[in-house]
């Protein structure tokens, strides 16, 4: 996303700091690129988990990229944004291990096609009555997540039916009255692009020997997660090898089921990631000093926090940082922390997974100066927080033109009180 100075320190007069900014271009070309790669039966979907906007859930309808959904709300969302509910086709999945809150009725008053990812949703769903068809998520005991943390497969991840148990989840379906219309696995894009390519052709195979024990089965989703390069923001991933790739997978997949078999891929943060930055500002930079506990510091100070972009202090996540100076003057370059207003030690965007402080080279900022966090449109806003009672940021949207809308307005207290009830109940 390219970004005019001049027009940020707009933003930050008009809306205050931090705000969120997403750039309508940059999604455009990010689902292009996944619609070139898809073809004759084979289905893009998008985890709206990683960026709920109801903004961006309509450039995906409008381009027909069909949704999974984790929880009864995201459904709901989902449908409010044009989406349509039911299950043929599927355009909206269910994706879950547990269900909560108000998710088995939403699947059911709407149709929805629930991804069972363990054994027990199968007798919350008979209980509720429901007979019609499943999915069921499956994990194939290998995968790797772009952290250790986020495994999607394998023994640490907590995701889906373990793959030798696979028939006999299969029984239980048949037994309560459902069949079983579609398999689903999702790897993950691990730390290497080549493992992307290679999981996908293992798991298309693991698949392919499996078809003939489902006879009703409409559609296997490879899952995926194309990676996005955070630190390099000129990096191309090599896209074009993959559509051969999902063709060749499609290609056996039919083989083997003696008939058409819808093909789903699930692109994750590669749609969002890099439409959207986090701009905070700087209120000071302050500087500790060695002693026998370590090194010394310079910490650049900014208004947001982890209760902003978490991924950081979650699991060491790396974002580009852009400094935008408020008088246009030019800075010095310094190893620089940042460091957000949280009363938390971990609130540091500049960190690495064993929660160490890794200073990155950055100009000095002064006070006033803006600085921008690139590539936050994946589980930017979506997991933002309220964490000691802070409204989350408001959200920006700028078009191909120029132009720019609030699409969403910085919470107050009023909106953190909203939901406190003083209402005696029977135990």
């Amino acid at each position: 996303m390219q970004l005019d100075p001049a027009r940020l320190l707009s933003f930050a007069r008009t809306v205050g700091t931090p705000f969120w900014l997403y750039d309508a271009t940059t999604l455009r070309q990010r689902i292009t690129d996944i619609q070139q790669l898809t073809g004759e039966g084979i289905q893009a979907r998008f985890a709206m988990k990683a960026c709920p906007a109801t903004k961006v859930l309509r450039e995906m309808q409008a381009a027909g990229i069909w949704i999974d959904a984790v929880s009864g709300n995201e459904i709901l969302r989902a449908e409010n944004a044009g989406h349509a509910v039911g299950n043929n086709p599927p355009t909206i999945l269910y994706t879950s291990d547990v269900f909560r809150d108000n998710a088995l009725s939403v699947v059911l008053e709407n149709g929805i096609l629930p991804n069972i990812g363990s054994a027990g949703m199968i007798s919350d769903l008979r209980a509720a009555g429901y007979r019609g068809p499943v999915s069921i998520r499956v994990n194939p005991g290998f995968g790797h997540g772009h952290v250790n943390s986020c495994d999607t497969g394998g023994p640490s991840s907590k995701h889906g039916v373990w793959f030798s148990d696979l028939q006999t989840v299969a029984k239980q379906v048949e037994s309560a009255g459902m069949k079983v219309v579609m398999l689903h696995s999702h790897i993950g894009s691990g730390p290497r692009f080549e493992e992307l390519h290679e999981n996908l052709e293992r798991l298309a195979g693991e698949f392919a020997n499996l078809l003939p024990h489902f006879p009703d089965l409409e559609g296997v989703s490879l899952g995926g997660g194309i990676p996005h390069n955070y630190r390099d923001a000129g990096a191309q991933i090599p896209l074009p090898p993959l559509k051969a790739l999902f063709a060749r997978c499609r290609e056996r997949l039919c083989a083997a089921a003696g008939r058409p078999i819808r093909v789903e891929i699930e692109p994750g943060r590669y749609f969002v990631a890099s439409a959207c930055v986090l701009v905070s500002r700087v209120a000071e930079v302050k500087t500790t000093r060695s002693n026998e506990k370590g090194a010394g510091a310079k910490f650049a100070m900014v208004d947001a926090g982890f209760v902003d972009l978490v991924r950081p202090a979650m699991y060491g996540s790396f974002h580009r940082i852009e400094v935008v100076a408020h008088d246009g003057g030019a800075r010095s370059v310094e190893p620089i922390v940042v460091a957000g207003p949280l009363c938390e030690s971990g609130d540091v965007f500049t960190r690495d997974d064993a929660e160490l402080l890794v200073p990155r080279d950055l100009p000095v900022p002064e006070a006033g100066d803006l600085l921008v966090l690139h590539d936050a449109g994946a589980y930017g806003y979506a997991m933002s927080s309220n964490y000691n009672s802070i409204g989350k940021a408001p959200q920006l949207w700028m078009e191909a033109d120029g132009s720019v809308e609030l699409i969403s307005r910085r919470e107050t207290l009023e909106d953190l009180l909203k939901a406190e009830v003083s209402e005696p109940i029977e135990a």
